[in-house]
């Protein structure tokens, strides 16, 4: 079986499925390099607050940075979630968790100081409409205090569909949300009950058409594959029901099992698991599904619309990756807040503490709650540039790293530009002397082809979910 390519003339115009069987295997998702997993307790707040004093005083300070607020809380647990997240039924820790949220933001711009440009910010969970709509309200004021938002920039939320109606809908248009993620993750009722996520498909046709009619400029859908109970024909339900929905976004998601690190999927029954084979299956039918029905593959697993930002993003070759996936923003900084965030600073890396109690006691002591991160060697950095490179634009042209970095790549890389030799035989990558490209049946496992970068990958690789 072979998997229908847009087809580019010197492209293979078919995607063998046994080519993702052969790449079936886990990896990292590059929303960072290097990944959260080599993050140390050695770097903590001092090395933070210098990463940030760096910023206020560089000449690149007034270029827009990004914003991250993580919202844990959700009403009730979905078994296959890996999030950090903490349910509950008791509204008033959300108000407690704003008092925090705005000692975070003083400590915060204390370091980088008062009226930093911002010309991003998500709003990610757990579920952030767990906030009502005066605390949200009170937030994005918080917020708007202490930093400067850039016209026109993205102000984006996840939303859970049984969180919200038409009227919520209006009030974060008012506060300024332009764009929005509804979880979907499978509209069949029996995969929804196996996971503990009950959702009718109408109430999420509803809300697209309400998101709509408010003028919401860009609306994704999140779709999970791999989950239990699920099998080809329920999933080729799932994704008729997508193409009538017609989201201007799709995150294509692989289910990752792994209820030793995730305690919550402990309550997924192993045995009603798709196999590798269906899991494979249903994966390429939703690549030639989502491609017939018009949308355009931006890479890893994620697919647009033409006209989407995103695509328009990708064509221009202005793509860029974050730690909330593919975005159209210039890379640069993220100031992350709230329990758990993951923020990036010049060239650090930082995580809050992960736990409610250690994130409150730290704030209590006047600290800024990092607790790890990771100061980047020029390795690092070089080897970043790289694996962007391929995963936003794929390419890497070596006269532009050797001036910024001043090596000589094909010495520097000769470990790696050999071990791409079989994915260029594969059809995956194409090799010249002076550039490294990968091809449109390279994108679908562009993981792959960036792991091969990655010098650290083969030591933690079983921490990560499955390339396919």
């Amino acid at each position: 079986m072979s998997l229908p390519l847009a087809g580019v003339a010197d492209t293979p115009s078919v995607l063998p499925v046994e080519l993702l069987r052969r790449f079936d295997v886990p990896g990292p998702r590059y929303t960072s390099y290097p990944t959260a997993d080599r993050f140390v307790e050695t770097f903590g707040t001092g090395d933070y607050a210098q990463a940030l004093h760096l910023r206020r005083d560089a000449d690149t300070a007034g270029e827009p940075l990004s914003l991250y607020v993580h919202i844990p809380f959700c009403e009730s647990l979905c078994y296959y979630c890996a999030c950090n997240k903490v349910v509950t039924k008791h509204r008033e820790r959300g108000r407690q968790y704003l008092d925090y949220l705005a000692r975070e933001v003083a400590l915060q711009v204390a370091q980088l100081g008062p009226g930093a440009p911002v010309g991003q910010l998500h709003l990610g969970g757990g579920t952030p409409t767990f906030l009502d709509d005066e605390e949200l309200g009170e937030l994005v004021a918080l917020l708007r205090r202490a930093f400067a938002f850039v016209p026109g920039g993205e102000q984006s939320i996840e939303i859970d569909p049984r969180t919200v109606d038409a009227q919520r809908l209006a009030a974060l248009a008012a506060l300024g949300f332009n764009r929005l993620s509804f979880g979907v993750q499978d509209f069949d009722p029996d995969v929804q009950q196996a996971v503990h996520r009950i959702q009718p498909a109408a109430q999420v046709f509803a809300l697209m058409d309400a998101a709509r009619t408010l003028g919401f400029k860009s609306i994704n859908v999140d779709l999970i594959y791999g989950l239990p109970r699920q099998n080809d024909a329920s999933f080729e339900r799932t994704l008729a029901q997508i193409r009538e929905l017609r989201p201007d976004r799709i995150a294509l998601y692989a289910y990752a099992h792994l209820p030793e690190r995730f305690k919550p999927q402990r309550r997924i029954a192993a045995e009603e698991l798709p196999d590798a084979p269906t899991r494979v299956r249903m994966l390429g039918r939703a690549i030639a599904a989502l491609s017939e029905a018009g949308y355009v593959y931006i890479g890893m697993d994620h697919f647009a619309l033409p006209d989407d930002p995103l695509a328009v993003a990708k064509r221009e070759g202005r793509l860029h990756r974050d730690f909330q996936g593919y975005s159209t923003q210039p890379d640069g900084d993220l100031v992350a807040l709230g329990v758990s965030a993951i923020g990036r600073v010049g060239a650090t890396y930082s995580q809050n503490a992960k736990t409610l109690e250690d994130y409150y006691a730290l704030l209590d002591q006047g600290r800024l709650p990092v607790v790890k991160g990771l100061a980047l060697s020029d390795d690092d950095v070089l080897r970043r540039e790289v694996i962007m490179a391929l995963m936003c634009r794929g390419r890497v042209d070596f006269d532009a790293v050797e001036a910024a970095h001043g090596i000589a790549f094909a010495d520097y890389f000769a470990p790696e530009r050999a071990a791409l030799v079989p994915m260029a035989e594969q059809g995956l990558v194409r090799l010249s002397p002076r550039a490294i490209e990968v091809t449109e049946a390279g994108w679908f496992l562009v993981r792959a082809v960036a792991m091969v970068f990655d010098r650290y990958c083969a030591a933690t690789r079983t921490r990560f979910s499955r390339v396919v």
